[in-house]
């Protein structure tokens, strides 16, 4: 599983993102606002103001003080690391396999 830094040394698993948007709209900050009822809201802006909210796969709402974009860029980070280390190992085992046969 591969997880992103959202600000101040917290992660979260990139694959549990659903969404990464802006807090400023009304619809945005009453979803906040549910979230926070429901005790399903995980602020982890240390106190500072929310510039992005993640919705994750299991209707949790995490609040973040790092850009949107930013995390965006994290992720996308990620993945890419992620498909280049399996690349190398299949390559791997590619020649493997075939210094197997020979």
């Amino acid at each position: 599983m591969n997880f992103i830094n959202v600000g101040f040394g917290n992660f979260v698993a990139v694959q549990k993102i659903i969404a990464i948007i802006s807090p400023d709209s009304a619809p945005v900050k009453r979803t906040i606002q549910d979230a926070k009822n429901d005790k399903k809201l995980i602020n982890a802006t240390y106190g500072r103001r929310a510039r992005s909210v993640l919705i994750l796969a299991d209707g949790q709402v995490m609040l973040s003080a790092v850009q949107p974009e930013t995390i965006v860029n994290r992720a996308h980070s990620s993945l890419n690391e992620l498909q280049t280390t399996v690349e190398k190992i299949e390559k791997v085992e590619m020649e493997s396999s075939d210094a197997d046969k020979n």
